[in-house]
């Protein structure tokens, strides 16, 4: 099973570690994955994405000339996480 995320399909980035020597040694460094049950669907996300689905969203009102500008608040929706390709044998 991949390290990606079933939401945005972020993936491992490579990375170095340098010595005193400065010689470059390539790591690879992973994204923190979670794993959690969305609408009844178990699917691996990123912590990045957690925080965007937690997030309340934001609507701005047009501003009038007596009213002073003001934000509403919408509880969040839900992304549903990517559907995986079935792979049918013949």
């Amino acid at each position: 099973m991949s390290k990606k995320c079933d939401l945005c399909g972020r993936s491992a980035t490579k990375g170095a570690s340098r010595s005193h020597s400065k010689i470059k040694t390539l790591q690879r460094q992973g994204i923190n994955l979670q794993s959690k049950v969305i609408d009844g669907i178990k699917a691996k996300i990123c912590t990045s994405c957690l925080r965007t689905m937690a997030k309340p969203k934001r609507i701005k009102t047009k501003r009038t000339a007596d009213t002073p500008f003001v934000e509403k608040v919408v509880k969040p929706k839900v992304r549903k996480p990517k559907a995986k390709k079935k792979i049918v044998k013949k």
